[in-house]
């Protein structure tokens, strides 16, 4: 059988904006009517498409544009269990929200609304689950809610991957798809990425290889793959911008590398670079995304990393993530790349789960209605979760994935609250994995103040997100309440770089809205 190729894109990108929007993108306010608590949520067929102001859209008929790029996709509304027992999403490992609400900050100004992606905030931490033995294993826990309405409790679910030591993981063969536009040059986004793929080949070993095309009015080949990191490392650093940015040329040719220099034993893998400033050749989104998908169906996916914020765009960069089955990661800074292409590189590198979901089904004994916290752009239908031709996450060794609800429970209950079943095909094989655990009132239903630090904590990054998103359910939030709660949760944790960096970023924020 095939191994499942993993095309690994730094699409450090603005594209284009999704045709569907068509020439009515604004600040549409997709929150839920505060007066309907229940019932399914709508779906976002046709979400807003936010720009940042002072741009301007060109029609999306293939033309290029410069603008920023964000869309809403809702918030998503409690459930009445009586309606809808059943919450079903695809895995999501993706971290780009964090980050890039983290760089608006940092330059003053608080992210737009839409920009924020709860999941994505609290996906960038760590968490406390042990790693399985193998695959993925589901971990469950709760309490009653701090944040919010009273009376209502926060269930946490989270599911780990089997972690894999860096020296045993599989061998890759990498395709480098770098834009060298004179855009590059903007932000040091060229030297940016040059530094950050020069970390990346520092970690790799004679069993790997790497190809390296550039890609600006034209694409060409500058490194057929190898094995010598010198002739890698001289390649990359030569790199200079120029041309204008021929994105879908850029793609092609990097996709007919790596599948001809696919290599069986080994986890092959492209890495797109670039701003994203398609300017010439196929600048509508759609080519680009049909070609992504097919290659995906093909066994090779997509993992898309970005940097920059002019002329960026967030929305085609979650769909060539999503559309390639791969994630999507942003890198602003050198200690960033340093995170992702150093300690987290084995998760990019060694994929565990692919097509990995999650459904969740609610007792409507005990449960009166429920909230999927984030999420919105990766919700399936109930007949989904078994349809395996459904695409969904993958999710890399080491990795972990939370998803926090928040829940209603009916007066005196007693007994079962939900069964968490996880779903995921396994790499190389094609095995598919389906296992499901339960949790219980006695697990659940207990102070805020008694659950695990990082419980404590993940909930008070998620109500920071929901703040900075403008959620209906954090209306009554306090940036100063998040402030308090996530110093008080860390002094209990063994902190990292991140967690502390939170505090930071989290106080900035409070004199932004001051």
């Amino acid at each position: 059988m095939r191994i499942k190729t993993t095309v690994f894109v730094v699409f450090l990108a603005s594209l284009a904006v999704i045709a569907a929007c068509g020439s009515d993108s604004g600040f549409s306010d997709h929150r839920p009517d505060p007066t309907q608590v229940s019932g399914i949520p709508p779906q976002a067929s046709s979400p807003s498409v936010y720009i940042v102001p002072g741009t301007q859209l060109n029609p999306p008929n293939g033309d290029a544009f410069d603008d920023v790029f964000f869309q809403d996709y809702g918030v998503n509304p409690f459930i009445a269990t009586e309606d809808l027992r059943f919450s079903t999403f695809g895995m999501d490992v993706d971290t780009a929200s964090y980050t890039i609400s983290r760089s608006y900050i940092r330059d003053g100004h608080l992210p737009p609304t839409d920009a924020v992606r709860v999941e994505e905030f609290v996906n960038y931490f760590r968490h406390d689950y042990p790693s399985p033995a193998d695959g993925l294993r589901a971990y469950i826990d709760g309490a009653r809610s701090r944040f919010g309405e009273d009376n209502k409790h926060l269930l946490r679910i989270g599911v780990a991957a089997h972690d894999v030591d860096f020296d045993e993981r599989q061998p890759v063969a990498l395709t480098f798809v770098i834009d060298v536009s004179g855009s590059m040059s903007m932000d040091n986004r060229l030297g940016l990425a040059k530094r950050s793929l020069e970390r990346l080949v520092d970690q790799l070993t004679s069993r790997d290889q790497v190809g390296i095309v550039v890609y600006g009015s034209n694409a060409r080949t500058v490194l057929e793959p190898t094995s010598s990191k010198r002739a890698i490392l001289r390649a990359i650093d030569s790199l200079r911008p120029e041309g204008a940015t021929n994105a879908e040329a850029g793609l092609s040719l990097g996709y007919r590398m790596a599948t001809e220099n696919f290599e069986e034993e080994k986890n092959n893998r492209v890495i797109l670079i670039s701003d994203g400033v398609a300017n010439v050749g196929k600048t509508a989104h759609d080519s680009i995304l049909r070609r992504i998908e097919r290659e995906a169906n093909n066994s090779i996916t997509l993992t898309a990393i970005g940097v920059g914020m002019d002329n960026y765009n967030d929305v085609l960069m979650e769909q060539l993530a999503n559309n390639g089955d791969g994630n999507y990661f942003y890198v602003d800074t050198d200690r960033e790349a340093r995170q992702l292409f150093t300690t987290d590189l084995i998760g990019l590198l060694e994929p565990v789960a692919m097509d990995a979901k999650v459904q969740v089904e609610f007792n409507p004994e005990t449960v009166d209605r429920y909230r999927l916290i984030g999420y919105e752009n990766r919700a399936l239908d109930t007949d989904d979760f078994r349809d395996d031709s459904v695409d969904a996450g993958e999710v890399g060794a080491g990795h972990s994935v939370t998803a926090l609800y928040e829940v209603r429970i009916k007066d005196r209950a007693e007994g079962s609250v939900a069964t968490v079943s996880i779903r995921y095909r396994e790499p190389g094989t094609g095995e598919i994995v389906e296992r499901s655990a339960e949790v219980f009132m006695d697990e659940l239903d207990r102070p805020f103040d008694w659950a695990s630090p990082e419980f404590r904590f993940a909930a008070t990054v998620a109500e920071f997100a929901e703040i900075l998103r403008d959620s209906f359910w954090a209306q009554d939030g306090s940036l100063d309440d998040v402030l308090d709660e996530a110093r008080w949760a860390l002094s209990d944790m063994d902190a990292g770089e991140r967690e502390d960096e939170f505090i930071s970023i989290v106080r900035s924020a409070i004199r932004l809205s001051d």
